[in-house]
């Protein structure tokens, strides 16, 4: 419920977004511990939980006066190609490092983990990139878990999580393009 709530509130760019996140950080962690997907574990504990504090204070920084929410934007060229880089040599790494401690699922789960640091690193520079990594983790995610469920994990509500927030990626992202297409036809027109 939190990380859904999370998202939603993320996606209509609200800052207090992140008091939600950390509360769902928290409780996934755990969850991840207890199914071996230490990738994910250390990414919530070490990663995701710093850094909604640190989004918490930086989107407060960057809101409209009137709605309330977030000032969006988006990657130049040069800075889109810098991120993929760095996508492809950590996963990489993730990769390595997972398969040497028997994750689980260390292809998907390295896939997820340096995917969704990147992702929250955009989330919090408020890029309309990041939705589409959400949607490659958040897919990936849903396989991920599937399989812990087939293999008898009673997992199904955060099947249903992952669900949704495959969903949720493609609706914000369409909502934040269509946001600054608007912004740059405006912008022109002044």
């Amino acid at each position: 419920i939190c990380g859904i709530l999370y998202t939603i509130t993320a996606g209509k760019g609200k800052f207090y977004c992140y008091i939600i996140g950390l509360c769902g950080s928290m409780c996934y962690s755990y969850i991840a511990f207890k199914n071996s997907l230490y990738g994910n574990c250390l990414l919530y504990m070490c990663y995701y939980i710093p850094l909604q504090i640190i989004g918490f204070f930086s989107w407060r920084k960057n809101l409209k006066e009137q709605s309330c929410e977030i000032i969006k934007s988006k990657l130049s060229d040069k800075n889109l190609l810098i991120c993929i880089s760095i996508l492809v040599l950590g996963t990489i790494t993730c990769y390595y490092v997972l398969k040497h401690y028997n994750d689980s699922n260390p292809l998907i789960d390295s896939i997820t983990t340096f995917s969704s640091i990147v992702a929250m690193y955009l989330t919090v520079k408020r890029c309309v990139e990041q939705w589409t990594l959400w949607f490659i983790v958040n897919s990936l995610s849903f396989i991920m878990w599937l399989n812990i469920a087939m293999h008898g994990a009673k997992v199904y509500s955060t099947l249903v999580m992952w669900g949704v927030y495959t969903f949720l990626a493609v609706y914000f992202a369409v909502i934040w393009q269509k946001e600054l297409a608007a912004k740059k036809i405006f912008d022109y027109n002044s």
